[in-house]
């Protein structure tokens, strides 16, 4: 006999072992169908992990932030699965979840541009309907890479992954950058209307000096969208002078986040026409873009 504990603090019981989705579907055809992972003893693994001993289990969907982290994980999967589709000589490099988004790096003998992104994103459009299976083959890990496995293509990345791709339904793809190391960035969410309410204009975007600065610039990030502005991190491996240079006069307000910041756990405030607007602490960021946002016309 197998015991779950439930995140409510219910007990359930199970005569042989059984696999997250199978827990999910116990539970309710409503949360089997939303589930994109499970979490097994606090450890993220995917639907078809199977559990064979007593465990503490919680079934993770979109709505939760590893759940969207997932999601955007397997965006990446199928955005090198189009690419290698369209351009069968492309060596793939390595992609992943990144803030708000994904990415995936690539090198081809003739470098793609932004007007190659629309035909991309189609291709990976038709890839989700169809509705792949993502699968983890069963192998010794590299690390903490595993072999996953979506239709004839196989690609080693980490996981979880979703078990099936029907679920990634708003996804666009932004921009690329390189020129022989070529990497495409992209943004995930959990519905259209998410994805159509981050593309409204934001207040302010959040620059990364570096990649190590990447997770505090997105936690920057969450903390203004919970002070209720509508804010963006560029967290893009590309230097910050490009980065400012290209969002200076489409933002009202840009903070910078480098080593210094970061180490202070505070921010470098400047505007879109580039004036320099000091440093902040967070707390006080959220409460002056507050203030300041009624008077903010661009």
């Amino acid at each position: 006999m197998i015991q779950i504990r439930l995140p409510d603090g219910s007990l359930r019981e199970y005569n042989q072992p059984l696999s997250v989705s199978e827990l999910a579907a116990s539970i309710s055809p409503g949360l089997a169908k939303a589930a994109v992972a499970g979490r097994v003893e606090g450890v993220l693994v995917d639907c078809e992990y199977m559990i064979r001993s007593d465990a503490r289990v919680s079934i993770v969907t979109p709505q939760e932030p590893d759940g969207l982290e997932i999601l955007r994980r397997s965006c990446a999967l199928i955005l090198a699965m189009a690419v290698k589709q369209l351009h069968p000589n492309v060596q793939l490099q390595s992609g992943s979840a990144l803030g708000d988004g994904f990415f995936y790096g690539f090198t081809l003998e003739q470098s793609l541009t932004r007007d190659d992104l629309p035909l991309i994103e189609a291709r990976m459009q038709i890839l989700a309907a169809t509705n792949h299976s993502i699968r983890r083959r069963t192998m010794k890990s590299t690390e903490q890479l595993s072999l996953y496995r979506l239709g004839d293509f196989e690609q080693l990345t980490t996981g979880p992954h979703v078990p099936a791709t029907k679920v990634l339904q708003a996804f666009s793809l932004d921009s690329i950058s390189g020129t022989s190391e070529q990497r495409i960035y992209g943004t995930c969410w959990s519905c259209q209307q998410e994805l159509d309410n981050w593309r409204a204009p934001p207040l302010v975007i959040i620059v990364s000096m570096a990649e190590r600065q990447a997770s505090y610039a997105q936690s920057v990030t969450e903390t203004l969208r919970r002070s209720g502005v509508h804010a963006h991190a560029d967290l893009r491996h590309e230097k910050v002078r490009h980065k400012i240079r290209e969002h200076s006069q489409r933002v009202p307000y840009l903070m910078v986040v480098g080593e210094k910041e970061q180490e202070g756990e505070f921010v470098s405030v400047r505007s879109g026409a580039g004036e320099d607007l000091g440093r902040m602490d967070v707390e006080a960021a959220c409460q002056w873009l507050n203030r300041v946002r009624p008077h903010t016309i661009m």
